[in-house]
């Protein structure tokens, strides 16, 4: 058995939306920071249905001030390696 990390989308999205209300921002500001036409991405995000694109998420950490790694929560589940 070998341990693989994965990405838990609800609580990531939970600790997205934990971010953006400690850096005092309300969806509609992420979205302008974003130049998003609508703010239906960062739900998505936030809900935990869908993840932010790499790029994106590397503007998330910036505005948040925090590293990548940091804003996705992560599991470890196990998986069989055959030799």
């Amino acid at each position: 058995m070998v341990m693989i990390p994965t990405i838990d989308m609800i609580k990531t999205g939970q600790h997205i939306t934990e971010l953006r209300v400690q850096a005092g921002l309300s969806v509609r500001q992420l979205q302008e920071i974003f130049g998003f036409s609508t703010p239906q991405a960062l739900y998505k995000w936030q809900h935990g249905t869908a993840l932010p694109t790499i790029d994106n998420l590397v503007v998330l950490a910036s505005v948040f001030g925090v590293k990548v790694d940091d804003i996705l929560v992560t599991t470890e589940n196990a998986m069989q390696v055959s030799a």
